[in-house]
């Protein structure tokens, strides 16, 4: 994996409206002269940014397969602009819908990582609404967090973090993975009720890979057990890493992530 992959100045596209407008970093890779093939788009996670391992193998493997790769940064996140605390799955959601109208992508394989999984269920629902939208030609989920807010969050909230969401509208825990906490805000929990995609059938219309962690703790691996439940329609493939955790960004866990994503990408899905 090239470093300098990470280092690339990014480009920015303005998303929302003049009072509410933020600037979207993005990096495309265009696919190798020639190709025609499916293009890779990357979906961080919670607090992540497309600068992480797992989105930069993922441009280095869209790299030697010749094929096009979008990552970008939600508002509050990497190098974007907007507020962090400021954002919801809605929010988020539109600026993964502006940077597909940016990009023009004619096929794309969605790689969703925790939150990104649900972000990119409901950018599949979004865009099988419009009569013109890419094919999406598969689905890698990488231990998916759909619905995290209703299903995670809300019945494991304690006595004091329900009273400084109703007194503060936001509460904080400690992150294992930053020195900062993490913040969840009223707005993003009310919102994520408005988002729910584990309500009955989802219909992506393509082959689906998840690839989730048992010693995953913050994600239960029964949250990818019921996500297949609520995927009747669909191919859908789930890997059960034994050892594995939230992040499975070991060589082994990326091994596994950039195969199933090649394999999507290669093997065209009517």
């Amino acid at each position: 994996m090239s470093e300098a992959l990470a280092n690339l100045e990014p480009t920015f596209v303005a998303v929302g409206n003049a009072g509410d407008q933020r600037q979207i970093a993005l990096q495309l890779r265009a696919a190798r002269k020639g190709a025609k093939g499916t293009t890779f788009m990357w979906l961080s996670g919670y607090r992540s940014d497309m600068s992480g391992t797992k989105a930069l193998e993922l441009d280095a493997l869209a790299e030697r397969l010749g094929l096009g790769c979008i990552r970008f940064d939600y508002s509050g996140h990497g190098q974007s602009g907007g507020v962090f605390t400021e954002g919801t799955i809605s929010r988020w959601l539109e600026e993964a819908l502006a940077v597909v109208d940016y990009a023009k992508p004619k096929r794309i394989v969605l790689v969703g990582s925790s939150m990104g999984g649900w972000i990119a269920l409901r950018l599949i629902q979004e865009l099988r609404r419009r009569k013109k939208a890419p094919v999406i030609q598969g689905l890698v989920l990488i231990a998916p967090a759909p619905d995290f807010t209703i299903e995670l969050i809300e019945p494991n909230l304690s006595d004091v973090e329900r009273k400084s969401l109703a007194e503060r509208g936001y509460f904080e825990e400690p992150s294992e993975y930053s020195p900062e906490p993490n913040i969840f805000t009223r707005a993003l929990i009310e919102d994520g009720r408005a988002n729910r995609v584990l309500r009955g059938i989802i219909e992506t219309g393509c082959p689906v890979h998840i690839l989730q962690g048992m010693q995953d703790e913050d994600v239960p691996f029964a949250h990818s057990l019921k996500l297949v439940e609520h995927l009747p329609a669909d191919d859908v493939v789930l890997t059960l890493v034994r050892d594995g955790d939230h992040r499975l960004s070991r060589p082994q866990d990326i091994e596994r992530i950039l195969t199933a994503a090649e394999t999507l990408a290669l093997h065209k899905h009517p």
